[in-house]
Order: C-alpha cells, then sequence, then structure tokens
C-alpha cells in the first residue's frame, strides 16, 4: 500500500503534528491577545491555503458543499483555536490534556452521526476506556484549573468533533488538503481584517519563542496537521482514526521532555502502552478496514 493511501500513518502524522499545538498555543499567548492569535494564525494560513488553491489548480467545491466547509471553519478554523487560547489563559497545558482525552469520542460521536458510520458496542468500551485513561493520568499529574476554563476546554472539544468529522466526510470526495484550505480561504474576508484591526501597537516585547508558536499554530497547526488528517479520516474511517488522538497527549509530552528536557516518569510509560492498546482494540472493532 502506498503511503498515500495508508489512512492509519496519514492520520498518526497529523496526530504528531497537533500534539505540539497546545504547548505552541500557551507560549504564544504569553505575548499575543488570544482572538489576535485566532484570527492572525488562520490568516496567516488562509494565504498560504489560497497558495496552495491556485498552485494547484484545484477546482472550485459544489454550491452545496460550502455550508460543510462553513462548519468545518466555525469547528477548527476559529471554535477550538479561540477556545483553547482563552481557556489556556486561565488553566494550564497539564489540566487541558484532560480535555484532549475526550476528544476522540467527540470525533467518534459526530463521525456516526453525520457519516453514518456504524462501529460495533466494543469499539465504544474502546474508545470510553482509552479516554478515561487520557483523562485519568492528567487529572494525576495536576494543573491549575478553573470553571471557565474548563467549560471553554468543553466547547473546544465539542466544536472541534464537529469540524473533524465534517471535514473527513468532505474529504473523501474533495480531498484533505482541499477541505481545510478551502475552509480557511472562504473563513479570511472575516479573519484578515480583523487580524489587522486588533494588531497590537507594538511587537518590540515579543521574543523569539513566541514568534516561533505563532509559526507554528499557524503553519502546521492550522493547516500541513489538517492535510494529513483530513486524508486520514476519509481514508480510514472517523471513528476508526480518530481513536488515534488518544496518543496525543503523550505525545506531547514526550515533546516537552525532547525540548524542555522535562522528565519521563514510568506512570506515562505505562499509561501510554494501555492507550495504544485501547487505539488497536478501537481500530480493530470500528467497523472499517484501515
Amino acid at each position: 500500500m502506498r503511503f498515500w493511501e495508508n489512512g492509519f500513518v496519514l492520520g498518526l502524522l497529523g496526530v504528531m503534528i497537533f500534539s505540539g499545538s497546545l504547548g505552541a498555543t500557551r507560549i504564544a499567548v504569553g505575548a499575543f491577545d488570544p482572538v489576535f492569535l485566532t484570527l492572525v494564525r488562520a490568516t496567516i494560513a488562509g494565504l498560504l491555503g489560497v497558495g496552495l488553491l491556485l498552485g494547484l489548480g484545484a477546482s472550485r467545491p459544489l454550491r452545496k458543499d460550502y455550508l460543510n466547509l462553513a462548519i468545518v471553519a466555525v469547528g477548527v478554523v476559529v471554535g477550538f483555536p479561540l477556545l483553547t487560547a482563552l481557556a489556556l489563559q486561565n488553566i494550564n497545558s497539564a489540566r487541558s490534556i484532560v480535555f484532549i482525552g475526550l476528544l476522540p469520542l467527540s470525533t467518534a460521536i459526530f463521525g456516526v452521526v453525520s457519516g453514518g458510520e456504524k462501529p460495533q458496542p466494543a469499539f465504544w468500551l474502546f474508545s470510553i476506556l482509552g479516554s478515561v485513561l487520557v483523562a485519568g493520568f492528567a487529572l494525576s499529574q495536576g494543573g491549575i484549573g478553573s470553571w471557565y476554563g474548563d467549560l471553554l476546554m468543553v466547547a473546544a472539544i465539542i466544536v472541534c468533533g464537529l469540524g473533524y468529522a465534517q471535514g473527513a466526510k468532505l474529504s473523501r470526495r474533495l480531498g484533505g488538503w482541499q477541505v481545510i484550505s478551502w475552509s480557511l480561504v472562504i473563513s479570511l474576508p472575516v479573519m484578515a481584517p480583523l487580524a489587522v484591526w486588533t494588531m497590537p501597537t507594538s511587537v518590540a516585547h515579543v521574543q523569539l519563542d513566541e514568534w516561533t508558536a505563532l509559526a507554528y499554530v499557524s503553519v502546521f497547526s492550522m493547516l500541513i496537521g489538517f492535510v494529513f488528517w483530513y486524508r486520514g479520516l476519509a481514508l480510514g474511517g472517523v471513528t476508526a482514526i480518530s481513536q488515534l488522538q488518544l496518543l496525543q497527549p503523550f505525545m506531547g509530552l514526550m515533546l516537552a521532555a525532547t525540548i524542555m528536557q522535562e522528565q519521563v516518569h514510568w506512570q506515562m510509560i505505562a499509561v501510554s502502552v494501555l492507550v495504544v492498546a485501547c487505539v488497536a482494540g478501537a481500530r480493530r472493532f470500528s467497523g472499517k478496514s484501515v
């Protein structure tokens, strides 16, 4: 099987890219207002999306596609980035992992509702168990929380799951990179002017790591990751591939350990092994071969 036809591999690459998103967002909101950060990252990615669509000669979506593209835009271009950026002003990244552990379940539910997928009952057992393991691990690590930040993260998980499922549905016909590019482009007439309007009067205080974080969430989290992710969801099925997101918190922690020299405890390794087993079990009973 060719690389571009393997939904599992493509989905895993998408998750690997997304694993750095919350940490990068946490760094970026130290210098940029959350609203401006959401607007500017969408604007940068949208301009890159225009270049992709024009450079590769993509055909325009059908009229009936624009509503679903708008749902994708509301979910993953505006909703999730804005809500998580606001949340991360009130909770730390460790606390946010509790809610990221629920994202695969949210995505799978919307995949069943909107995509007509019918996983076996055992799939839900493994999906819920995996979510509980991730959330339980995150809670055991502590983390600063607030009811306001927690509610924002819950809302972020809901809109993101919807955006993932709708994007996967469109990707089966349009292609993964076209879906995220068109979603960004239709958002651009709103996001770009607002980004200019909310631009800070001075950026002299912004440090190199904060500029790097902005670049990461704009290019990788907002565009490149979705190219792999939506293609993987379309090929392997939303219910099956969505469970790979259970690995995202642990990839993020491993990334922090590599870059920030944080210590990796044996508990994290043990839970990671159990989560991998849940992903494998959910994949087996998803009802679609990947």
